[in-house]
């Protein structure tokens, strides 16, 4: 109990450290193009039952920030509004410029007059009442339930606007929905390089099977929604004993097995050597919070093997695991 709790600790440090203090380098993007090229995998992500619409604006909303970041705040909140809407319902993204005068900073302290980008996302869910809102960008908290969340997504939401310049309002009543609207500072627009043809097509995607052995929720969830997104078929195991049991009894091809290296009651590396013996076919992917190089010096993993350093975005996860399995899509 005590080591999954330390546990738990240290991983909200590191997805905070990530969110709020890590060492970025942001470049001037158009958040148009940023909201279209996640546009495919949102609505993949939501699913039939839930309506997507983009609102675009029709020149540059060009911020400075990190692409990925971008991608994780979108992510992020478009799995909250899904999780507020189980039975269906409206999502909804819109763009556009706003320039925050003198008056309107005099209401809201710590926020700077100038020119903005705001990406606002409103869904139709179930809503929040004033005490749950002054509480959702705090670590941990979440309205959900039992396993099913640890709390982190809008907290992490909250780091990322924070930490490029920008700040992130909530309206919501119980029942009417939400909104989110986060404001981020408007740079000019600069020439961008030329992109290579191979930039423009890497795909992602694909149909093998892939087993994730996370004992976190929110991160297992997030692997498993953004794979899914693209194609694959998941299988989710919280522990290394569920994940052994599903591999004694699932009757078809395991591709990739993505587990954390430390595990409840059993390490990555000696479920990857246990479940090897009847897979030995079934390739490896190990993902922790710590550094591949700390990994190794503590003789954790070997050199050398395939590691993912989390907190990861999407698109990281997506490239790893098509490096992985290969570029050719496999039953």
């Amino acid at each position: 109990m005590q080591k999954a709790a330390q546990s738990a600790a240290a991983l909200t440090q590191q997805l905070l450290a990530f969110s709020r203090r890590q060492i970025i380098e942001p470049k001037p993007v158009d958040l148009n193009s940023v909201l279209g090229e996640a546009e495919g995998m949102i609505r993949r992500l939501v699913g039939e039952d839930i309506e997507t619409v983009f609102v675009y604006d029709a020149q540059e909303r060009m911020v400075l920030a990190e692409v990925n970041q971008l991608h994780q705040v979108l992510m992020n909140l478009t799995a909250n509004a899904r999780d507020a809407m189980p039975e269906g319902g409206k999502l909804l993204f819109e763009i556009c410029n706003i320039d925050l005068g003198p008056e309107y900073v005099e209401d809201h302290p710590g926020v700077k007059s100038g020119p903005y980008v705001l990406l606002a996302v409103s869904d139709t869910g179930t809503g929040m009442d004033d005490e749950t809102k002054s509480h959702i960008f705090e670590p941990f908290y979440t309205t959900k339930g039992k396993g099913m969340g640890t709390g982190l997504g809008l907290s992490t939401v909250h780091g990322v606007v924070e930490q490029n310049g920008g700040w992130i309002l909530v309206y919501s009543e119980p029942g009417k929905g939400t909104t989110f609207k986060i404001y981020l500072p408007r740079v000019a627009a600069v020439p961008s390089a030329p992109t290579t043809p191979e930039a423009n097509t890497t795909d992602h995607r694909g149909i093998e099977t892939i087993l994730i052995v996370e004992d976190h929720p929110d991160v297992r969830k997030l692997a498993s929604d953004v794979l899914q997104s693209q194609g694959y078929k998941v299988i989710e195991a919280a522990a290394a004993e569920e994940a052994l049991s599903i591999s004694r009894t699932h009757g078809g091809t395991i591709h990739l097995m993505l587990t954390d290296v430390v595990l409840p009651g059993m390490s990555g590396r000696d479920l990857a050597e246990h479940i090897g013996v009847d897979r030995p076919e079934m390739r490896i992917l190990y993902m922790s919070g710590y550094t591949e190089n700390a990994i190794v010096h503590r003789g954790i993993l070997l050199p050398g093997i395939t590691f993912l350093p989390k907190p990861f975005t999407p698109p990281a996860l997506l490239q790893k695991v098509r490096e992985i399995l290969g570029q050719t899509l496999t039953s």
